[in-house]
């Protein structure tokens, strides 16, 4: 975890807190967008603004990660009344082994580890209102899920289309309860129309409005330059889908890890069509990172998964109590995937836990906390991703990324490569053209240097003006990166 994305949520939401619109200095200066830009304008996450109150009490980008662990853990009671739902006709001691191993499948999940690992997102809160919005839908509390479905736009603007899959899969299911299910089918419609129609306003005019540049995340050219010409090719020449979500080959492989590490229950259950728009956004894009398995993205997707794979193993459970010759496979393909998934849990971050040396710094990383020290509360300071977030409570902090900004401090490591430098030569080269402009180096220890500003930063070429002229671009994903689902 680093500036990107842990100091831009807590810079933004910091901002919230002050009753100001949540701008981010990492973000806008980086990118390139004009200084009073706001994150609303980058992903439309208003539902962030609740956190605000949290800085009232403790002004540290820490509450952040603690906020999202209590997020992810108010989804465990959610998933055990989904649990017993699906077991409800069992006997009670099956119904709390059920649960129990729904909840720790769910809290101990590869998808959770993975995410919390790599800082805060939206996605705290995209996980227990995705749970919240399944479970209310079983009980058939539909003002509740108009509720959730509501908040759930408000947590990124592609997960209307998520909500407007799930209506379609509760007016099909509430087909069955003839009159009585009239209200889920009108829910369901509702849901069908409004949700997509929520992302569609979001993405084609709150985004710009806030200060968003069209297109700035669209990655699927192969498909067309926008929107309405992939929609057109798509429409026009179908089997094209079929040749962008397969190549590169390691797309294939994401599918089948997402579904093939709950044992393929999900595809049981109608639930799970509504991970296809979150899967499709992924496979279709040209964007190598959304291949991996070491981001956050899995975690949007898990709420769905799991609760689907509860469905069937209920499902399942029923079918062997009817009859008694059912294999001993379909009896224990439910637990099975629970299983598994607590296996593969310790991969992805459950044997760090209780490894000391996971949580003892190394000198490097300890030189880093060092110099950000010495960086005066107040004074500007261009950072590395690493240590931003040190940082972001005590003063205006952009990322070093070879773009000069005249800060007051510059901190810089030639350890490793870091965030978005493509080479430590290249970390290199930039501090010497500083050194050469104005700063002195104050501090050097275990590859990490600490500039400072002694002169007045003089206006090069190399010193791009962001405003209305500038072109915000997202950077470019490192040749390789994204090749399999086990790099990020």
């Amino acid at each position: 975890m680093g500036g990107f994305d842990l100091g831009i949520f807590d810079q933004a939401i910091r901002n919230y807190s002050g009753f100001r619109l949540p701008g981010s200095e990492l973000k806008s200066t980086h990118h390139g967008f004009p200084p009073d830009f706001s994150i609303l304008g980058d992903h439309f996450s208003p539902v962030l603004a609740l956190l605000a109150p949290l800085y009232w009490i403790w002004d540290d980008p820490r509450v952040l990660l603690i906020a999202e662990a209590a997020l992810f853990a108010a989804g465990v009671p959610v998933v055990r009344r989904i649990a017993e739902n699906c077991f409800r006709s069992a006997p009670s001691p099956v119904v709390a082994r059920a649960a129990h191993l729904a909840c720790a499948a769910y809290a101990l999940g590869w998808p959770l580890m993975t995410a919390s690992r790599r800082g805060f997102h939206e996605v705290a809160f995209a996980v227990p209102l995705l749970l919240l919005l399944l479970e209310r839908g079983m009980r058939r509390r539909y003002g509740a899920v108009l509720v959730y479905a509501g908040l759930l736009c408000c947590t990124k603007e592609d997960l209307g289309l998520v909500v407007g899959v799930y209506g379609a899969v509760l007016a099909y299911r509430s087909r069955r309860d003839g009159a009585k299910g009239r209200a889920g089918i009108a829910t369901g419609a509702a849901l069908f129309v409004l949700g997509p129609v929520a992302s569609l306003v979001t993405i084609k005019w709150l985004l710009p409005m806030m200060g968003g540049t069209p297109g700035f995340y669209w990655s699927y050219g192969q498909l067309g330059p926008d929107f309405g010409a992939a929609l057109l090719r798509v429409v026009t020449e179908p089997w094209i889908l079929f040749g962008v979500a397969t190549a590169p080959p390691v797309k294939i492989t994401l599918v089948m890890w997402l579904f093939g590490t709950l044992l393929f229950l999900p595809l049981g259950s109608a639930t799970a069509w509504c991970a296809l728009p979150l899967v499709a956004e992924r496979i279709l894009s040209e964007t190598s990172n959304h291949w991996t398995v070491l981001h956050h993205y899995d975690a949007f997707l898990w709420p769905i998964l799991l609760t689907a794979a509860v469905e069937v193993s209920g499902r399942l459970y029923r079918r062997s109590r009817r009859s008694r010759s059912t294999s001993w496979a379909v009896r224990w393909w439910g637990p099975g995937a629970g299983f598994l998934t607590l296996v593969i849990a310790v991969p992805f971050g459950l044997f760090a836990l209780p490894n000391p040396a996971y949580w003892t710094p190394d000198p490097h990383t300890r030189a880093l906390r060092e110099a950000a020290r010495m960086i005066p509360d107040g004074a500007s300071a261009e950072v590395d991703n690493i240590i931003a977030p040190h940082l972001t409570a005590r003063g205006p902090v952009v990322l070093a990324d070879t773009v000069p900004r005249g800060a007051d401090y510059v901190l810089l490591q030639f350890g490793v490569v870091s965030f978005p430098f493509a080479s430590v030569a290249q970390e290199q080269a930039y501090s010497g053209f500083l050194l050469k402009h104005g700063y002195r180096r104050v501090w050097e220890r275990d590859t990490v240097l600490l500039l400072r500003r002694e002169a007045e930063f003089p206006i090069t070429p190399e010193v791009p003006t962001a405003g209305p002229e500038s072109n915000p671009a997202p950077e470019g994903t490192a040749p390789g990166t994204g090749m399999s689902i086990f790099r990020g």
